[in-house]
């Protein structure tokens, strides 16, 4: 499923805005879904180095109530005044689902499989690949946007991958008892490919170029993966700031979907306090596609800027 504007012509648009305020403004053009993905765009190239980098758009959908999404610990007042601030409406986000394919030269190593409702099929073959032609698979964190895409049919999607994933994120959620969600989903699509896994610690090595960072606390063995080539760098983050906007300006904000709320925010704060101060680019899972860009501090907090053309080769 994607999300494009509604039809909103520019003349209702100028002569709404000299009346209107900025929230209604921006309700008159919040997103209309559909389920065909065929028109819109789900892949983008980028070069780091002598790697070929590819974000492959899983999937985008709205969801309703973004403030016990993203605003757990601070009043409606202050979150409809910096959603406003940002363009963006206080009660609605859109979320995204973005896997990276890294091609090395030597591997192609996709990072994270989606929802698990072929999305992540659709863009690799727009993207010039198959399923089969994946080496490794690398999976940040095991919550079901990420491993969604691993088994299908009680098959395994990525039939010639091997596979890696952090030993701590593994241990923890294979040891659920059932009738957890993702502990289940993690029996049915992660158990069954463990003989083929290699269990990773922070600093780990992936292959030449590509090291792991633990990042913990959106899950309790969350990583990151920091990527050097060519002496350029480029770190994947996944999930420590999970929207754009609200978790990069206020990351003390709480998410719902962090489940150890004060680690969660003090690897948010280290991850993109690296990035800033290092001017590293990043892409993250969950940021508007096509999910790279870089990031500034800003008073107590960061900006996400998007990438424009940094990153092409």
């Amino acid at each position: 499923m994607y999300c494009k504007p509604t039809g909103v012509s520019r003349r209702t648009l100028l002569a709404g805005a000299a009346t209107l305020p900025v929230a209604v403004t921006a309700t008159a053009a919040r997103a209309e879904c559909h389920d065909d993905m065929s028109a819109v765009p789900v892949t983008r190239k980028f070069r780091l180095g002598a790697f070929n980098l590819t974000t492959l758009l899983d999937a985008s959908f709205p969801r309703d109530e973004a403030k016990g999404i993203f605003g757990g610990n601070v009043s409606d007042e202050e979150f409809a005044r910096v959603s406003e601030e940002n363009f963006i409406p206080a009660d609605k986000a859109q979320f995204y689902f973005t896997p990276t394919l890294v091609d090395t030269g030597a591997q192609k190593i996709l990072f994270d499989t989606g929802l698990g409702k072929g999305g992540i099929g659709t863009a690799l073959a727009r993207a010039g690949h198959s399923a089969a032609d994946i080496d490794l698979v690398v999976i940040t964190h095991m919550h079901p946007d990420h491993i969604g895409g691993l088994m299908s049919d009680g098959a395994p999607v990525f039939p010639n991958a091997t596979y890696m994933t952090a030993a701590r994120e593994y241990d923890f959620w294979s040891r659920m008892a059932p009738g957890n969600r993702v502990g289940d989903l993690v029996a049915k699509n992660v158990t069954p490919l463990a003989e083929r896994m290699t269990f990773l610690d922070d600093g780990a090595t992936v292959a030449p170029g590509i090291t792991a960072m633990a990042a913990f606390g959106h899950t309790p063995g969350h990583m990151a993966f920091h990527l050097e080539s060519g002496n350029e760098r480029l770190v994947l983050t996944a999930d420590p700031a999970n929207h754009y906007v609200w978790s990069f300006a206020h990351p003390d904000w709480e998410v719902k979907f962090d489940m150890d709320k004060a680690a969660a925010t003090a690897s948010r704060r280290k991850v993109l306090g690296m990035l800033a101060a290092e001017r590293v680019p990043m892409i993250g899972y969950h940021m508007p596609f096509p999910a790279a860009g870089f990031v500034e501090t800003r008073g107590d907090g960061f900006r996400f800027v998007p990438v424009s053309y940094q990153l092409m080769g």
